[in-house]
């Protein structure tokens, strides 16, 4: 498929108005397809001479075209563009019909069957250039038009979409006419979908889920709708632009790719948030940010468009600050910083690190497959935390002064950074411009180091500072508490500009002095030899979570920067993970030290002892919570412990049971964790895992079955699992990261080393068969990220200098081959 280029879009965009799309979708034509009929009506600028252009359109069979009822031939179509040629200054008017795919990857119009009951259902993600899977469309954000849709369905179903939809009988569907969107904001569910509704501020809400999860829905729909009512009047007290749409449904549905998407009036969310099984409090606390990221998007990002995709930061940047901002405003959800801080924060660092790094806002973003890969951790989790420095220099009160500004000029159109910049200049006179091309056109992450100089009471600090970024920071200074050894109480904090203009006097010294407290730069910090002595005995006593995060992300970043030794990062969360409070920071610490530490940065000869550091880590974190007092804390004690054995034993007899002793009783999502951890054990079968499956039918038992097969220890197991990979094409986005993620284990590493190899030649091939969607999954879970050596290293910048890996592909296996050097230089500092 051809990508649009952005010299493309700009030719296209000083050619055409585009005025109103007319869409008739008919669900009814069977399991593979779909009919799509649309008519365009459009407009060539008056001061244009005979020109051409193109429509772009992807379909099973092109039956007819029409231009201005003159019929043109479909064999003209070259892969997803049709030629309009000498078109006229003047209105004209584009009929297409067509038979369009559905897709199993989560792309264009998805079509999901699912196993508990049979019910089908369907639902459209049209981003970034996605439209064309289901319309025929000028598919660039900044040709935005209005849009009429209607669908017919089968009886029984109920089809939602970006306004209010009506029922005219007969399966016939008809929606309400939207307001000047663009096109990858177009969006249709359908199926006999679950609805809870209701109205606020006289709008119509509603919530909607597969039949199959109704129960679950319906048991949060107070906390879904609460939180929903709650960030909407936010929104409404920080905005002067009001709501701009005529309603607002949020549907979870199957085999999502991404986390949600802010379709204007129709928001679609991965359907794991209707939680089925036990869930932690900072899952709900994710939900809930999540609900108030996309709402954000209601206005930045629908309301107000980018214009090109170099512009992509504006909108994920802007919901993801919104999101946990606002969600700490007006929700039981006060902590979100903190949970940003010790899981999305670092997601940014890490991506900020790596070759393919890029500017917040980057300037040469030439088509549209290398627009789709800055969607990561720069645009979202950098982003965000470069606009939270933003709020803590220029003060909230002027940063929503300049973002309504930017709404009233720019609503129902599209706009580009420097127009974000010019609306937030208009409302402070500090230089935002120097500000933004500081913080937003640069890469890689500044480091800032404590320097604690003088004698006796009179000491001062200097912070060290290397990289280019102007930080407004606070500093806190931290003593023993006299009362209690373990204890650090707060001293004070100093609020310090960087770079300083001379050092700062602070008294007498501070036993631990924490740079960036309260985490409002984007930095990595560092601790002088004193504090980190300090730190060793005291981090747990640190009163504010957010101050335990900043020193937890400052750990972790000095291990993958082989300035701390894996083992002695285990020694710390030894020490003090059993006796923290905060939910996120136990989780995120915990998953760290598996996933990267025990997995990735010690030896292999190390790993057991890793494993037991962890394991004797998490039992004593059950032991302490055996009073009932603190469920979410004991359920992640509970999934480490089952991630962590090395022995089938206890966690076998829980399965056996059903319970973990003194609880909690094994959910159906426990119950697959343990049958997974006993695969990769050789500890269970495969009939235990098909009466597993036939216990829980449903989709979520489908993936654990999978990733059960997956990781049995059986060269025949393996080959299966392979094959259902590589060699077809079966597999949903969904049932292939599930069967990724089983396949490699790091107690397997002689069973599959075979297949090391043959890793990079046949996630290329299916890549390209199947698109960015699967190779963002080959990528990211079937990589043999356990394979710590120079071979897999060797063979995989190989495969990027000689295979031609679709751009997708390409990002994430650079971004894994550079993790794996990582992981090698780590060890390599460990050993001297």
């Amino acid at each position: 498929m051809s990508v649009l280029t952005r010299d493309e879009a700009q030719t296209r965009a000083s050619l055409l108005d585009v005025h109103h799309y007319a869409i008739d979708l008919d669900l009814t034509r069977g399991d593979e397809t779909f009919d799509s009929r649309t008519v365009i009506r459009f407009t060539v600028r008056a001061e244009t001479a005979d020109t051409d252009t193109f429509v772009e359109v992807k379909p099973a069979e092109l039956r007819t075209v029409t231009l201005d009822g003159h019929p043109l031939d479909p064999a003209a179509l070259d892969e997803n563009r049709l030629a309009l040629k000498n078109l006229t200054p003047g209105e004209h008017e584009l009929r297409v019909d067509a038979a369009m795919r559905y897709s199993r990857t989560g792309e264009g119009m998805h079509r999901f069957t699912d196993p508990a009951d049979g019910e089908t259902y369907v639902y459209t993600q049209l981003f970034l250039d996605d439209v064309q899977r289901v319309f025929a469309a000028f598919d660039q954000p900044d040709l935005k038009a209005v849009f009429d849709l209607t669908v017919t369905a089968p009886e029984g179903w109920t089809v939602l979409a970006n306004g209010i939809t009506e029922h005219t009988g007969d399966g016939h569907w008809k929606a309400a006419t939207t307001p000047r969107i663009s096109t990858y904001l177009v969006a249709v569910a359908a199926g006999p979908w679950h609805s809870v509704r209701t109205e606020h501020r006289g709008l119509p809400f509603g919530i909607h889920c597969r039949r199959s999860l109704a129960p679950h829905l319906d048991a949060d729909a107070d906390e879904l709708l609460e939180v929903t009512r709650g960030c909407f009047d936010r929104y409404h007290e920080k905005f002067t632009e009001p709501y701009p749409f005529d309603s607002y449904d949020q549907a979870f549905v199957p085999e999502f790719n991404a986390g949600a998407m802010e379709n204007p009036g129709l928001v679609t969310f991965r359907d794991e948030f209707v939680f089925r099984s036990a869930v932690t409090d900072t899952q709900r606390q994710t939900r809930a940010m999540v609900i108030a990221h996309e709402m954000a998007h209601m206005w930045f990002g629908d309301l107000v468009t980018l214009k090109w995709w170099d512009d992509i930061w504006l909108n994920e940047s802007f919901a993801e600050y919104m999101g946990y901002q606002t969600t700490a405003e007006a929700t039981r959800f006060t902590d979100t910083w903190t949970d940003f801080g010790v899981t999305r924060k670092p997601w940014g660092y890490d991506a900020d690190q790596r070759p393919s790094t890029h500017p917040v806002a980057p300037e040469n973003v030439e088509d549209t497959a290398s627009a789709l890969l800055n969607f990561d951790g720069i645009s979202y989790a950098k982003g965000a935390s470069a606009l939270r420095q933003l709020v803590t220099w220029l003060g909230e009160k002027d940063f929503l002064a300049g973002i309504n500004i930017h709404f009233e000029r720019h609503r129902f159109a599209n706009a580009t950074l420097g127009d974000f910049i010019d609306s937030l200049a208009a409302a402070t006179d500090r230089d935002v411009h120097a500000w933004a091309d500081a913080w937003l056109r640069t890469t890689g992450v500044d480091t800032l180091t404590p320097r604690i100089t003088g004698d006796n009471g009179d000491r001062a600090l200097t912070v060290d500072h290397t990289g280019s970024r102007p930080h407004r920071i606070a500093v806190g200074l931290y003593d023993r508490d006299l009362t209690d050894e373990g204890r650090l109480t707060l001293r004070r904090r100093l609020d310090v500009d960087v770079p300083q203009s001379e050092p700062r006097p602070i008294g007498k010294r501070p036993a631990l002095a924490v740079l960036n407290d309260g985490d409002l730069t984007y930095a990595k910090i560092r601790f002088d030899t004193e504090s980190f002595q300090a730190l060793r005995t005291g981090l747990a006593g640190l009163p504010d979570p957010l101050t335990r995060a900043v020193v937890w992300n400052a750990l972790r970043d000095a291990v993958r920067d082989g300035d701390l030794a894996p083992t002695d990062f285990l020694d710390i969360a030894r020490t003090h993970l059993p006796h923290e409070r905060d939910l996120a920071l136990v989780d995120g610490v915990l998953t760290f030290a598996g996933t990267q530490v025990a997995d990735r940065y010690v030896t292999p000869e190390q790993r057991p002892a890793a494993l037991a550091t962890l394991t004797d880590l998490c039992r004593d974190l059950i032991r302490r919570t055996e009073d009932g007092d603190h469920p979410g804390l004991r359920l992640i004690a509970v999934r480490h412990r089952i991630a962590t054995a090395a022995h089938p034993d206890t966690i076998a007899a829980w399965l056996a049971d059903g319970t973990v002793p003194g609880g909690p009783e094994l959910d159906p999502e426990l119950r697959w964790r343990i049958l997974t951890r006993l695969a990769v054990l050789g500890a269970t079968d495969e009939a235990a895992i098909a009466a597993e499956l036939a216990a829980d039918p449903s989709a979520t038992g489908q993936e654990g079955a999978a990733r059960c097969r997956a990781a049995l220890p059986d060269p025949e197991a393996k080959t299966r699992a392979w094959e259902a990979m590589f060699a077809t094409d079966d597999l949903s986005n969904y049932l292939f990261t599930a069967t990724a993620q089983g396949f490699w284990q790091p107690e397997q590493a002689d069973l599959v080393r075979d297949y090391v190899p043959r890793y990079y030649a046949e996630a290329v091939a299916v890549a390209a068969r199947r698109g960015p969607a699967i190779a963002d999954a080959a990528g990211r879970w079937a990589f043999p990220a356990h394979a710590v050596d120079t071979d897999t290293l060797r063979l995989g910048r190989q495969c990027l200098d000689d295979a031609e890996p679709i751009p997708a592909l390409r990002r994430k296996l650079a971004d894994q081959l550079d993790d794996l050097a990582r992981a090698l230089r780590v060890r390599e500092a460990a050993a001297h």
